[in-house]
């Protein structure tokens, strides 16, 4: 150590005694000083140089009016899509001839939000050639460049989380926790890999060869695919359109983003920051199109000759027609279908200790989660007494609208929101009647929950239904809806035989004392992914590919050869 400090600071008693004009004096370490502090600016010039390059670029986004709690609107009357069709005054001003509409409104009030021009096959086709166009430049762009429009997207997403929440809330209905965990911790989780390990994952690759050929050297080159396609969902309308967003244009393409027409206007708004992050960042922002339409027009997008990949997430019937349509040019398509995902408990288990995050993996979003709990499967010996823990606790759940006005303030104190529409609430109902008529035992929920303060009209209570046939068709039908089904069993082997014994294989969960167990139960299972002792971590973790097996899809996400 004091070697150490006598190179640091002898140079400075040279320089002093230099200075002095003492004979001991030795230029070159005043010259070795000199040049100590010379490297030092010139480090600071370079990362001054490199910040002013990679850092963030802010941009300003403004969050929507109707984002305010306070915000006022037209309560629309038993609100859906086509309410304009009944209700004029839902129609803009100026009518386009014969074209189609879509009316956006707050599943959880009633309000009407927006009603938007759907868009046609002309337009739709526009889009994509504007996309197209726009890519050829933005292929040519370093990994630095498109790092720095992830970091400025990130520090927009982290800076405005509230905003971003409440747009989502507003859409669909969900609670702001909902809102914080599904749309903006995955959706930075995302930003934060991309940044950080991106260009790791797409950088060309040596690959090993053999004696024949060790005077040649082979290699992998990752390139932009070039215009690919995204078919997204309703549930999380900021983190489903921005996740295959990024992922697209960080690998080099432009993307055609489809999203549902329940959240055409959440949807429009949360892609728009993409826009400005893009212009701020000096990039042309027709690389990220937004197509607004009726299911019967996106053949328009899906059998396009210039989509060279398509993501799809959604149901099991509307998967299967893009993957048919899709052949038409032979086009890749990613398929994240339905899921009826099982939680199998252990014996033995502390069921107390895992009650909450059982509550979360079935009632979060309302259910309408991909990989939600839709099973528990637990021993005969531990059956009533978590059917009395889930009860109790779905009976104390608060339901409601986190931006209703109340007299507390402008934020409701909500555990529970509503769901997306009352579409599905006849199926709902009459699935839970047919299994309680077979001897299903339920004491809370069932069916459509009328709200004495919101008038939402997509309100379903939270159910709890035990001692479930695994045969059952409401054990095998994918609910996406707040139900939570309890069956039991008597052996390990039966308990894995329940898990497998649907269509589906999307997500699973293994709950016990004894890891070893679990993880020996894991592997017999049907399926994509599995958490042991939690719900749904494998979609937090960016590094881990994320899809299922049989009637749940095809294709994997957060595979760097995805969007390539």
């Amino acid at each position: 150590m004091p070697s150490f400090f006598y190179a640091i600071f002898h140079p400075l008693r040279t320089l002093n005694l230099w200075l002095d004009n003492d004979p001991n004096a030795s230029v070159l370490e005043v010259l070795y000083l000199l040049t100590v502090f010379s490297a030092f600016g010139i480090w600071l010039v370079f990362d001054r140089y490199q910040k002013a390059r990679n850092n963030a670029v802010p941009f300003r986004h403004n969050a929507p009016d109707a984002a305010d709690p306070r915000w006022e609107s037209l309560k629309i009357r038993n609100a859906n899509l086509k309410s304009h069709l009944t209700e004029r005054d839902l129609l803009p001003h100026h009518i386009m001839g014969s074209r189609e509409y879509i009316t956006c409104y707050d599943p959880a009030n009633s309000l009407h939000i927006k009603t938007v021009i759907a868009d046609n096959e002309r337009e739709i086709q526009g889009k994509i050639l504007r996309a197209k166009n726009a890519q050829a430049s933005w292929a040519e762009t370093t990994f630095s460049q498109r790092r720095r429009v992830m970091r400025s997207l990130l520090k927009w997403l982290v800076a405005n989380q509230q905003e971003c929440a409440r747009v989502a809330c507003r859409d669909t209905g969900k609670t702001l926790i909902d809102a914080a965990f599904g749309e903006i911790l995955a959706t930075c989780s995302k930003l934060e890999w991309l940044i950080n390990h991106g260009e790791r994952a797409l950088r060309t690759e040596t690959r090993y060869s053999n004696l024949m050929m060790s005077y040649k050297k082979s290699q992998v080159v990752y390139e932009p695919m070039g215009v690919v396609s995204a078919i997204v969902s309703w549930n999380y309308p900021l983190h489903n359109a921005w996740s295959p967003i990024i992922a697209a244009i960080f690998a080099g393409n432009a993307i055609v983003l489809k999203c549902s027409e329940h959240v055409v206007w959440s949807t429009d708004w949360f892609v728009g920051a993409i826009h400005k992050a893009l212009e701020a960042c000096g990039h042309d922002a027709d690389i990220v199109q937004t197509v607004c339409c009726w299911p019967d027009q996106a053949e328009a997008l899906i059998k396009s000759n210039l989509i060279k990949h398509i993501t799809f997430i959604g149901s099991e019937e509307v998967g299967r027609k893009v993957a048919i349509a899709a052949t038409e040019h032979l086009t890749p398509v990613c398929l994240e279908l339905g899921g009826k995902d099982p939680a199998i408990i252990l014996p033995d288990t502390d069921l107390q200790k895992w009650a909450s995050v059982w509550m979360r993996g079935i009632f979060q979003n309302a259910g309408q989660n991909c990989v939600g709990l839709e099973r528990l499967i637990v021993h005969s010996e531990q059956y009533d007494e978590l059917y009395e823990i889930l009860k109790e606790r779905v009976k104390k759940l608060r339901v409601g609208s986190v931006l209703a006005p109340s007299r507390e303030g402008y934020i409701n104190t909500v555990d529970f929101g509503c769901m997306i529409s009352n579409d599905r609430f006849d199926v709902l109902e009459n699935l839970i009647f047919e299994a309680h008529e077979a001897g299903a035992q339920m004491e809370v929920g069932g069916k459509r929950y009328l709200h004495n303060t919101c008038d939402g009209n997509a309100y379903f209570g939270a159910t709890v239904l035990g001692d479930v046939d695994p045969r059952a068709r409401i054990a095998q039908t994918e609910l996406f809806a707040p139900i939570a089904l309890l069956i039991r069993y008597d052996n390990i082997e039966e308990a894995i035989a329940i898990a497998n014994g649907t269509r589906y294989g999307l997500g699973a969960s293994v709950f016990g004392p004894h890891q070893d167990l679990c993880l020996e139960v894991a592997r017999e299972l049907e399926c994509g992914m599995v958490s042991i002792n939690d719900f749904g971590v494998f979609y937090l973790n960016q590094d881990l590919p994320f899809g299922g097996t049989k009637a749940s899809g095809y294709g994997r996400f957060g595979e760097s050869i995805q969007f390539l």
